[in-house]
């Protein structure tokens, strides 16, 4: 008999001893412990959200067009139709959300300098002593040799440039400001003092690249579908959940040649971060919290088969010999009441009793605790203090019991909420909100196809004391009654029900535009066919899609709120925490969740940057203007790459040089050039000075009558003249 154990925080075990007889550790006694107490938390979470569950039942079959087990008919009900209205609606905020998130070029998660920024320079510029670079400020250099970066000798000299290098982008591209400054003094910081220099946005440059990185990371994870997996629970049931960014081992597929010349497979693993969908009904939350961030702990629940449970042992910190445990207790999953419910088929009871029940936790526990378990604490936490940690339980065993590794904290779900209860965690969908108009649509519906069966038939009142015994009472066209009393014709007459279809399908035709008040989903937004008063023009069309846009502009705004700038946050972290390579990316940054607005914004801006460079035209004004940053400013409001479009400084000189010696070229081949005309193409780089038109008079026509035109310019002269 094991003797009795009092741990150091006054928790007194008794007799520690295992199943089997054998006297189990201290530390696996309290390991034991920690997994009762995170199952107590789970079957907290898990019933404290049985009316939630109850409310998804009901919308999920309001969908489906099922009628639940609570339904019940009259004997006098016929009908069992179910019209599927809720569906329409559902697909309807479906689709509008998925426009909006997915209908721009790029990702809506945006990211962006500081107003004021820190840490890094908001401008810079190269040195004017430079070699490569004469200005008028340049300052003649004493006799001191400078290192070309393009002096390039032969090869295997060190000196190899990146193909396609520009001065502005090939040797010194990956450099920080600071190692610039100290090893290479090429850059300086603030505003150019010449609009010759090349000038450099080092805070800006560092966002733009930082947000090529998100939506890069985002789109090679297939996060986008995982994100309209979350879109479509959300416009359903209410609630949308997505897990991530967490780092997952990604195999990249490499061959290489072998020393044979042969092909020869070698795979690379690295670490990325990754999006994954969460169903909402696998998601338990804190029963106490409103929203993730007040949420001390969650549960995920999987449900897995043997091959996924014993793939775990791969990932790291796993206890394999805790998995194997697990294996050999045999399968312990057993399927909810609500699982029974959302099956369309005739699976037995059977079906997931080869699957395993496994627990993810994310939340917090005492630090002594977690120390006395045996995890790796932070010296510097005290033992009063709280951390948060990882866990993952199955059949009883802790397969995984870590500290949260993520730097700062934080639990690695988003939750967002198609229309937020503000007292509740989860929020409120569209097939909820329409509930009660579904069911009396179906009412309607059946009643109006059950008296339709009636008035639509002929139904017979049969004398049967007036007729001969034993007559078949079937009826056909040409059929003899045989009658034996009575006065002829009135044996059996014929009765015809009132129609009340046309009632019935009125209030139908009432509750469905209920339903679209309730759902502030108007039918015409989603296709209803018909001419009405209003949709008969295209501006009455405009401004009712307009006003049925702003109920859609509020889920936006959540999904703003609690998905979107989360999860940029988090990318940005995990960046910061895991990229190995960090490509430039610090700085003073800022994440912008740009769903609701993006749109709008980017238009609006770029219209802005158009009448700007209309204005620049202005030859007065043309000096003032740094030409190459508002194009570049408006290929990025257009959500088009500046980098892929446009040149450098350098590049654009070459460039204008070309079109210039083209130009004089296409100047000298005229006639009617002359030798000035070519001397002046070529010194001022353009096409020279085109000759002069003749007078043609006030008209512009060379004479006649004085009219209303156009003044030609002057390559129209020529031909007019």
């Amino acid at each position: 008999m094991a003797e009795n154990t009092l741990t150091a925080n006054g928790i007194y075990f008794g007799d520690v001893e295992g199943e089997d007889g054998l006297e189990l550790t201290l530390e696996e006694n309290l390991l034991n412990n920690l997994v009762g107490l995170i199952n107590d938390r789970y079957i907290s979470a898990r019933t404290s959200r049985d009316l939630d569950e109850q409310r998804w039942l009901t919308a999920y079959h309001n969908y489906r067009g099922l009628y639940g087990k609570n339904v019940r008919f009259r004997e006098s009900e016929k009908s069992r139709i179910f019209v599927k209205v809720t569906k329409t609606k559902v697909l309807a905020a479906y689709g509008q959300l998925v426009d909006v998130v997915f209908g721009a070029n790029k990702f809506p998660i945006g990211i962006s300098e500081t107003k004021v920024p820190e840490g890094v320079a908001e401008y810079a510029h190269i040195k004017p002593t430079n070699p490569g670079i004469e200005t008028s400020q340049a300052q003649p250099q004493e006799e001191e040799t400078i290192e070309n970066p393009y002096d390039v000798g032969y090869e295997g000299d060190g000196k190899v440039l990146k193909p396609g290098a520009t001065y502005a982008t090939g040797k010194f591209e990956d450099l920080k400001l600071d190692k610039v400054a100290e090893e290479k003094e090429m850059l300086s910081e603030g505003p150019s003092p010449d609009p010759q220099i090349l000038e450099l946005s080092p805070a800006q440059k560092a966002a733009r690249r930082m947000e090529k990185i998100i939506h890069d990371q985002i789109e090679e994870s297939n996060g986008a579908s995982e994100i309209r997996n979350a879109l479509f629970e959300s416009s359903l049931f209410g609630t949308g959940i997505v897990k991530g960014p967490f780092n997952f081992n990604k195999t990249l597929h490499r061959w290489e040649e072998g020393e044979d010349g042969d092909r020869v497979y070698s795979p690379v693993d690295v670490r990325v971060p990754r999006l994954e969908f969460v169903s909402i009904w696998d998601f338990f939350p804190d029963p106490n919290a409103t929203n993730i961030d007040e949420a001390e702990y969650v549960f995920h629940r999987h449900k897995m088969n043997r091959t996924q449970l014993r793939s775990l042992g791969k990932m790291p910190y796993f206890d394999k010999e805790a998995i194997r445990e697990c294996l050999q207790m045999g399968p312990n999953y057993v399927e909810e009441d609500y699982e029974h419910e959302l099956k369309d088929d005739n699976r037995n009871d059977e079906y997931g009793a080869s699957q395993y029940e496994v627990l993810e936790y994310w939340g917090v526990m005492d630090a002594e605790y977690c120390r006395q378990v045996g995890m790796e604490i932070p010296e510097d936490v005290d033992d009063l203090d709280e951390v948060q940690i990882n866990a993952w339980v199955c059949n009883g065993r802790m397969l995984r019991s870590v500290v949260n590794p993520f730097t700062p904290f934080r639990i690695p779900y988003h939750a967002f909420n198609y229309e937020k209860n503000p007292y509740s965690f989860f929020g409120i969908g569209v097939a909820e909100n329409m509930d009660d108009s579904q069911k009396i649509m179906n009412g309607h519906a059946r009643m109006a196809i059950d008296n339709l069966a009636l008035s639509g038939s002929v139904i017979f009142d049969v004398d049967e004391t007036a007729l001969v015994g034993g007559q078949s009472m079937e009826i056909y066209p040409g059929k003899v009654f045989r009658r034996q009393a009575g006065v002829p014709g009135t044996a059996i007459n014929g009765l015809k029900f009132p129609n009340t279809t046309v009632e019935n399908m009125q209030m139908f035709d009432k509750f469905r535009q209920l339903a679209d008040e309730q759902t502030g989903i108007p039918s015409y937004s989603h296709g209803q066919t018909g001419v009405q008063s209003m949709t008969r023009t295209a501006s009455g069309m405009s401004m009712l899609l307009g006003a049925a846009s702003l109920n859609i502009k509020t889920v936006i705004k959540n999904l703003d709120d609690f998905l979107l700038k989360p999860m940029g946050e988090a990318y940005f972290q995990w960046n910061m925490q895991f990229l190995e390579s960090k490509l430039g990316v610090e700085g003073d940054l800022e994440v912008k969740a740009t769903g609701t607005n993006s749109l709008m914004q980017k238009e609006v801006r770029s219209q802005r940057l158009t009448m700007f460079l209309q204005t620049a035209a202005n030859p007065a004004v043309a000096p003032f203007i740094k030409m190459n940053k508002l194009i570049s400013e408006l290929a990025y409001s257009l959500d088009l790459d500046p980098d892929e479009l446009m040149n450098d400084p350098e590049e654009a000189a070459m460039m204008a040089q070309i079109i210039g010696m083209q130009n004089n070229v296409g100047q000298s081949s005229s006639p009617e050039a002359g030798p000035v005309d070519q001397g002046q193409g070529a010194m001022e780089g353009g096409g020279g000075i085109p000759e002069q038109p003749p007078e043609l008079g006030a008209t512009g026509t060379g004479g006649g009558n004085i009219g209303t035109g156009v003044v030609p310019q002057s390559g129209e002269a020529e031909f007019s003249g």
